[in-house]
């Protein structure tokens, strides 16, 4: 029986690295659906299932040669990323164009999009070309609450609602497992 248990553990953690999908990984283990995110939320907090959490999440890390520094420098290039590094700006302070012949290889990882439109210019001499470039850069505040979060700076607060009553139901089920003593 306990062998039974370990290897449902086993298989919800499994499941669970993939995605961080508790409900769909207590699912997936074979647990009811109708309970999977209650079910999912004790399993999460069981020290053997997050034991074998960490030491799927491990593996993948070294197999990936992923680290939490590689991770954080990335988020640190994409966060603090500033649109002047590209830029050519004109005696009248004005953005003349891009300049992207001199960017690092850290800068280019910042970089999104780049798209070019072309409107006018039918060459009957009046109307002129316009060459219109988008240029955009990496989700600088996504990237800086990420970094944060990895620094330990935010804290979420989760708000449980819903559980009204559950003490009343709680005492009558124990009443009725205990022949109503």
């Amino acid at each position: 029986m306990l062998e039974k248990v370990k290897k449902r553990y086993e298989l919800f953690a499994r499941e669970y690295v993939i995605d961080l999908n508790g409900t769909r990984a207590a699912i997936a283990a074979g647990y009811s659906e109708h309970s999977a995110g209650v079910t999912a939320s004790k399993l999460l907090i069981k020290a053997k299932v997050q034991k074998v959490i960490q030491q799927l999440q491990t593996k993948r890390a070294s197999k990936l040669e992923l680290k939490a520094d590689k991770v954080a420098e990335e988020l640190q290039r994409l966060a603090f990323s500033n649109m002047l590094d590209y830029m050519e700006i004109g005696e009248d302070g004005r953005p003349v164009g891009l300049n992207l012949a001199g960017i690092t290889r850290d800068q280019a990882s910042a970089i999104q999009e780049i798209t070019e439109d072309t409107t006018g210019g039918t060459g009957d001499g009046e109307r002129r070309l316009i060459l219109r470039t988008k240029f955009k850069l990496a989700d600088k505040r996504g990237s800086l609450e990420l970094l944060g979060r990895h620094l330990g700076m935010f804290q979420d607060n989760v708000k449980v609602t819903g559980l009204e009553g559950l003490a009343d139901r709680l005492t009558e089920i124990r009443k009725a497992k205990h022949g109503g003593s």
